[in-house]
């Protein structure tokens, strides 16, 4: 394709952190973090209007004028559709891309456990609570084994870091999904999360999510997810705070 002089975007990548903040900004899809850092991935997908320029806390981003091929809305949607059909796990030339998808079984016996339990190894440190893999929501198949029968955690990226004793007060006897309001794509979320519980004999649903504003999307996109699979789940929501209190 004949490239035109127009304005586009340009990533200072000595300034780029890899925060991801532009990335849900661009209608697009023309960005993706790729090793780190945010690129653009095709040319034609950047419209040259710069909606990604404010989301950027390091002022990594800038609209300049140079040789490009032009804007493409048809490549576009294209592109887009793909970007969906790979959030649903469909055929796509990136499935089973990532190693790290792979289901594991950490411990199988300890989804099986109930209560809390402060179990000890290695030398009296505590045992980690997690019984599968993967947990990244984007990851999870909604046919995973580990989802079967399940008492399932949808917690904020956050909650672990924020509280203390996440894996005994919270993890013990619970299959753990987690993901992010603020950064990550919701309706890709709110549909996996639908399709968990229609596909899955899941016997209670519990919400954990930080006490800032961002955070409480996490909670409504469950509820949506539960009324959309038509299935009558118990629901629990905790709030943790950013001192690691439990405000709820």
């Amino acid at each position: 394709m004949e490239k035109v002089k127009r304005k586009i975007i340009k990533i200072d990548e000595n300034k780029c952190d890899g925060c991801g903040l532009c990335i849900p900004s661009c209608a697009e899809g023309a960005l993706q973090i790729v090793d780190g850092k945010a690129r653009l991935v095709k040319d034609a997908y950047c419209d040259g209007l710069g909606n990604c320029l404010g989301e950027c806390p390091r002022e990594a981003i800038d609209i300049i004028e140079r040789e490009a091929e032009p804007f493409d809305e048809e490549a576009v949607e294209e592109h887009l559709q793909n970007l969906k059909r790979e959030d649903k796990g469909e055929e796509s030339e990136f499935k089973f891309s990532c190693p790290g998808s792979s289901e594991w079984a950490v411990n199988e016996n300890k989804s099986q456990n109930s209560g809390t339990v402060v179990a000890e190894s290695r030398g009296g440190e505590p045992e980690a609570e997690l019984s599968h893999w993967p947990i990244q929501l984007h990851l999870v198949s909604p046919e995973a084994r580990f989802l079967r029968d399940s008492d399932l955690l949808v917690a904020a990226d956050c909650v672990p870091f924020a509280y203390a004793d996440f894996h005994q007060r919270f993890l013990v006897g619970h299959t753990l999904v987690i993901g992010c309001p603020k950064l990550d794509n919701t309706d890709v979320y709110q549909n996996k999360l639908s399709e968990i519980i229609k596909n899955n004999n899941i016997n209670s649903i519990t919400v954990l999510h930080m006490e800032v504003g961002c955070c409480f999307a996490l909670s409504g996109l469950v509820r949506s997810a539960l009324q959309e699979s038509g299935k009558e789940v118990p629901f629990k929501e905790i709030v943790v705070g950013v001192d690691g209190s439990i405000k709820e």
